[in-house]
């Protein structure tokens, strides 16, 4: 598929169990919608509630007949029997190895719903990035870069081709560093870029590359030396790139302000790049501004004015970008439907954690009766109940199937940033570990009463519908005691955000609790917390800490068997969001010409490697 004469064999790389686009649709938003167990574990659990009642989410919800086998499987070889081992095979073990089958078959379900992220590369121009053009890529980006740019290149004389014109500039949204943007306007691709990044300090760096790389040239400084080296002597070595310093400097000197004027007291960052148009030579334009909607008029005016006859009907470009974070993927998107000038799209999205959602939060039937897992003052519940027509989901399809829509938390949506098919056994150790240590945590600071338990129903005692037998035809929820205030269905707790500690804080259950307690007691952004934190829990003993680790100890295994089915399951909510931006492209006929879904990059070198592309009519 080198010059793109044919499109994919598939719009969307679905299983080969199914005969269409259509029907693969249709069974992934009916088990979406359905399965109470995917429910479940893709929003309906947090790992911070996993030991804040008894007898805890494992037993609560799990299935009572996967329980004994999830605990008898190390966490690797759970992992390989959900995302590589053979099912046919595994279905033959026998005594305590031997797969419940009601696992298997939700196994077999996710996977095959599932998009394929299998990567056949063609051959890339460059197949090894200029030195002076890879500066400050780590081996990941020049991975995506190398691939991607091939891509986006081939892509460009592809729509050039169908529509007998060619583009006149790729427009990168949030090009940080603009690593793809200087890898596409240098040789051979020599493309026009128009990098749009919200960031200045981003766009500084950029273009600090853009000199070394030899795209652009820094301005040139013009000054009396003389006097220079005369008004540096005077003030303190630290601030000779303070350009108010010396002009202080100067004045106290006696120096006239015409002589001020001859010198440029300017530091070397504060010079400004110079790009100089040529003749079958890229180029890059820098457009600082955060977008907020997919209307890129603005882009269009910031653009140099000698380019002033392209702002009419003779501008036509292509969006494209690696990794735009949530929303900025839809705003990527959409643009091909709400701007005259673009012509094509191309966007590899991430962190769906950071979408906003249309619908607002789920509201799951009973047994998951809790509408969310949320901070109940932080910025993801304000998020959820923006109910933004800018957010997921972007098609109608998912917007109004089965007249609800299909709805995703954070919660849902963070774990589709997961890449269970990278694990190593190192890797899973470290965060199972980090996840245990914050679980125990949430449970002292219950027990501390730094927290309150919260409960999604009027009264304590309601919310877990039917009880044990709610979920047993999904198996799930069959493994709940009865539906009182303890039900992990109809309470939670009201979470603490600590982020992340430093290294040393990982290497010991008392290190982190003391690392968490410093940092939520010291921190200016933890304010809210500092004084109940230290009135409840200042004076824990290192003893006391101990204690509630060896309690909890023989649980880790229960913890690190749920978030492996979790990420796993996961797998699903990443080709719903991705499924719906293709079909949001398919829906809009009238405008698109053609749109399919492919992989652009290696998964163990880059996770999130589906591209959405669109070409207009």
């Amino acid at each position: 598929m080198n010059d793109f004469s044919t499109r994919p064999a598939r719009p969307l790389p679905f299983s080969d169990e199914f005969a269409s686009a259509d029907e693969y649709v249709d069974s992934l938003l009916h088990f979406a919608a359905n399965s109470e167990l995917f429910q479940f574990l893709c929003g309906g659990v947090h790992i911070l509630d996993f030991f804040t009642g008894e007898p805890g989410l494992f037993i609560s919800a799990v299935p009572p007949e996967w329980q004994p086998f999830l605990l008898e499987y190390e966490p690797m070889e759970l992992m390989d029997l959900l995302m590589r081992d053979d099912l046919a095979e595994a279905s033959q073990r026998s005594g305590s190895r031997a797969p419940p089958e009601s696992l298997l078959r939700y196994v077999k379900d996710v996977r095959r719903l599932s998009l394929r992220r299998s990567f056949r590369p063609d051959k890339p121009r460059l197949s090894v990035l200029p030195r002076s053009v890879a500066l400050g890529m780590k081996t990941k980006k020049v991975h995506e870069v190398t691939h991607f740019a091939g891509y986006i290149d081939r892509l460009a004389d592809h729509v050039a081709r169908v529509s007998g014109k060619p583009l006149t500039h790729l427009v990168d949204f949030g090009s940080g560093q603009n690593y793809l943007g200087r890898t596409l306007a240098s040789p051979p691709y020599n493309r026009h870029i128009v990098a749009v990044e919200s960031k200045e300090a981003n766009m500084a760096g950029a273009k600090d590359l853009d000199i070394l790389s030899g795209l652009a040239e820094r301005e040139k400084r013009v000054r009396n030396k003389k006097l220079y080296h005369r008004i540096a002597e005077s003030v303190d070595p630290s601030l000779r790139n303070d350009e108010e310093a010396l002009k202080c400097a100067a004045k106290a000197l006696g120096v006239t302000d015409d002589e001020i004027a001859t010198i440029d007291l300017r530091s070397r960052k504060e010079l400004q790049a110079i790009y100089t148009a040529e003749e079958g030579k890229g180029s890059i334009d820098y457009v600082v501004g955060r977008l907020e909607h997919a209307d890129l008029a603005d882009v269009i005016s910031q653009l140099p004015i000698n380019e002033a006859a392209l702002k009419s009907e003779n501008l036509r470009m292509m969006a494209v970008s690696i990794h735009s974070c949530g929303n900025l993927s839809h705003y990527g998107i959409r643009s091909m439907v709400s701007n005259p000038s673009i012509q094509a799209v191309a966007i590899v999205g991430c962190c769906y954690n950071l979408l906003t959602e249309k619908l607002g939060p789920p509201s799951y039937k009973p047994p998951f009766s809790r509408p969310t897992l949320q901070p109940i003052n932080a910025r993801v519940a304000r998020e959820s109940e923006k109910r933004d027509p800018q957010g997921f989901p972007m098609s109608e399809r998912l917007s109004t199937y089965n007249e609800r829509g299909i709805r995703l938390n954070i919660t849902a949506r963070m774990m589709a940033c997961q890449a269970p098919g990278n694990w190593t056994e190192q890797d899973s150790d470290g965060f199972f570990t980090r996840h245990f240590y914050r679980a125990v945590l949430q449970k002292i600071f219950l027990d501390k009463g730094v927290i309150t338990r919260v409960y999604h129903t009027n009264e304590p005692g309601a919310g877990a519908g039917a009880g044990a037998g709610a979920g047993a035809g999904a198996g799930a929820g069959a493994g709940a005691e009865g539906s009182g205030a303890e039900s992990p269905f109809n309470s939670s707790t009201n979470p603490v955000i600590i982020g992340s500690l430093r290294k040393q804080c990982y290497s010991s259950f008392v290190a982190y609790i003391r690392g968490a307690i410093a940092k939520l007691t010291t921190n200016a952004d933890f304010g809210q917390y500092s004084q109940v934190i230290r009135d409840k829990i200042g004076d824990i003993t290192d003893e006391e800490i101990a204690e509630y680790e060896e309690k909890h100890r023989y649980r880790k295994k229960e913890l690190s068997a749920v978030w492996s089915l979790m990420a796993f399951s996961a797998c699903v909510v990443e080709s719903l969001i991705v499924t719906d931006r293709w079909l949001f492209l398919r829906e809009h006929s009238d405008i698109v010409r053609d749109c399919w879904v492919e992989t652009v990059f290696d998964y163990r070198e880059s996770p999130r490697n589906l591209v959405v592309v669109g070409i207009k009519r």
